[in-house]
């Protein structure tokens, strides 16, 4: 029998049919009469007990209702609300009257799932929220570093991290460029992309620099970090540089420079006799154990003044001896710790620490943001012992992973030379040099010869614009010659620039030997000069006009070497030493993002 209002599926409910019969039999007494049904009651004692426990069964049956409206998630009258807009709790069990005779098979109602209803309503809270659109957010730089580009309508208040970043990369001249990375995006992907974006020279020098100029604190971001893990540990305030730096893995091409053998421990027991190759794999072995010792100036933590210690550079941490040189375990006690932390270099360290020396350095626990009493403050007595104790930092912290971010490029240079290889068409190699110096040509066979006149023909239009300009031909630049003006348009003339600020940029991107750049020189308004770096010193070479036959020429050793502008100049001492320490390797550039 169906019933009018209610559902197919509440007719498969169990001893529904039972309830029914005995509602119906409730109404058929209700018509017949009182008179009836207490005749019926003293004569039946059964139908008396059913009559006393009809209002029990009508009970039943609503709790079960209930029951199934909330296993078949029916959202139709939902869950009652308070008045603060928060689901009433349900009880576990609903309160029902305890049968009166055993022959009774009544099912009791079943626990309502609290877990299920409120599931239900995170589903349809989720729902409304995602089916709205994402706001942009016109101001990325308030939120968190680790937030995201967009407020999501759901979490307003808080800045959810997506899969997208805004990174803010600002350049030597101070201007900054907005770019949008991955999670994953390291470091070495980060400066690839920023290179192909600026057609910039990929010669694998470029590198990304936390900077923060409140503490005065710089440091190289390793290739395999991470940059939005690196953005996150740091302040509003900080930044992201792109710059150069050649001595990032210099240390694994002249190891010797960089670690000297008063300073590793080995090297004394051993008298020196560890080989170049061999002392870089005691480093990267983390069964072996090196150590780095020597005096520093150590700032004492809160106070602003220094003293000088005898300290221990071990994978386990920075240690100092509380007497003399003792290594004795007992008189060690532990400055810092390597594996949470990152060494810096601290860049004002005279003005903002007073710090005894200028080649200060750092070492920040990753945690620490802007607390200047949470820093290790450490001074050497030179800029070789404080290269020493960084890149020994470096190599007990990352050990092998240094070793293979120095390989990539390497290798990824030797499979694109296998591709790049020019290939000469059949018209160029059917091509001879060639000598037209007499009445007749002849093809050259001797290849030194073809190179030299090749070198000559490519040199010879120099002469040629320098003898138009002498002649007063008419020239673009006049009455400037070509000669004098075309060194400006290189990377590595940086125009008028003071001492101060030339030692700067060649600190700033590696000190490495070979390192230069040319500048005007702020004695002689005729004059340029050379800062060259060479064993980690920065020398200058004045580079004075000379007069021969009424032409001017440039020269570094007064007269001796002559040349008709900066550039071959250059060309030359990048081939020749001559009269420098060592030849010229890496110009100091800066690129404008």
């Amino acid at each position: 029998m169906a019933v009018a209002g209610c559902p197919d599926y509440f007719l498969h409910h169990p001893n529904y049919q039972d309830n029914v019969d005995r509602a119906a039999n409730h109404r058929q007494a209700d018509l017949i009469g009182p008179g009836f049904q207490q005749s019926t009651n003293r004569n039946s004692p059964s139908h008396q007990e059913d009559d006393v426990d009809l209002e029990a069964l009508v009970n039943d049956m609503n709790s079960s209702f209930e029951s199934l409206y909330t296993s078949c998630s029916v959202q139709t009258e939902s869950t009652p609300l308070l008045h603060n807009g928060q689901p009433q709790r349900l009880t576990a069990y609903h309160s029902v009257p305890q049968p009166t005779s055993p022959h009774q098979r009544l099912r009791r109602s079943q626990p309502v799932h609290i877990l299920a209803v409120r599931r239900l309503q995170e589903e349809e809270q989720q729902y409304r929220t995602s089916s709205l659109p994402a706001i942009p957010n016109p101001f990325p730089e308030l939120c968190s570093p680790a937030s995201s580009p967009t407020l999501s309508s759901g979490s307003l208040p808080q800045c959810q991290p997506s899969g997208k970043y805004i990174i803010k990369i600002f350049s030597e001249d101070g201007m900054g460029k907005v770019v949008e990375i991955p999670a994953d995006m390291t470091a070495r992907d980060l400066c690839q992309f920023l290179v192909y974006k600026n057609h910039c020279v990929d010669d694998n020098s470029w590198a990304l620099v936390e900077h923060h100029p409140a503490l005065g604190l710089e440091r190289c971001l390793e290739d395999h970090e991470l940059v939005v893990q690196v953005q996150a540990s740091m302040t509003s305030e900080s930044k992201f540089l792109f710059r150069k730096n050649y001595a990032k893995y210099e240390f694994f091409k002249n190891p010797l420079n960089f670690f000297p053998e008063q300073m590793v421990a080995w090297c004394q027991e051993t008298n020196g006799t560890i080989p170049p190759s061999q002392l870089l794999q005691n480093f990267l072995n983390s069964s072996s154990c090196p150590e780095i010792q020597g005096y520093l100036y150590v700032k004492e933590m809160g106070r602003k003044s220094w003293k000088k210690l005898y300290v221990f550079l071990r994978r386990s941490g920075l240690y100092f001896s509380t007497k003399g040189t003792s290594k004795e375990p007992r008189h060690l006690q532990l400055l810092a710790d390597l594996e949470d932390s990152n060494v810096f270099t601290v860049i004002t360290g005279r003005k903002l620490h007073n710090a005894p020396t200028d080649f200060e350095f750092c070492i920040k626990p990753n945690k620490v943001r802007s607390e200047v009493k949470e820093l290790r403050m450490l001074c050497a007595e030179d800029e070789q012992s404080r290269t020493c104790w960084m890149t020994a930092f470096r190599l007990f912290k990352y050990g092998i992973l240094l070793y293979q971010n120095y390989k990539i490029p390497q290798q990824r240079k030797t499979l694109l030379s296998h591709f790049s290889a020019p290939v000469r068409s059949v018209s160029e190699n059917s091509l001879v040099a060639m000598d037209f110096s007499g009445r007749i040509g002849r093809v050259i066979d001797n290849p030194v010869e073809a190179q030299s006149a090749a070198m000559e023909e490519g040199h010879a239009w120099r002469k040629r614009s320098q003898r138009m300009n002498i002649l007063g031909s008419p020239s673009p630049l006049h009455p400037s010659s070509l000669s004098g003006v075309i060194h400006r348009t290189q990377l590595w003339f940086h125009g008028r620039i003071s001492r101060e600020e030339s030692h700067k940029m060649i600190h700033q991107q590696g000190r490495v030997d070979g390192m230069f750049l040319l500048r005007d020189s702020q004695s002689n308004p005729k004059a340029f000069v050379l800062t060259l770096c060479h064993h980690q010193k920065i020398k200058h070479f004045q580079i004075l006009p000379c007069e021969e036959d009424g032409q001017m020429f440039l020269s570094l050793d007064d007269g001796a070497t002559r040349f008709t502008d900066l550039i071959q100049l250059v060309e030359f001492y990048t081939l020749n030493r001559g009269v420098l320490p060592c030849k010229l390797k890496h110009p100091c550039t800066t690129v404008a993002l």
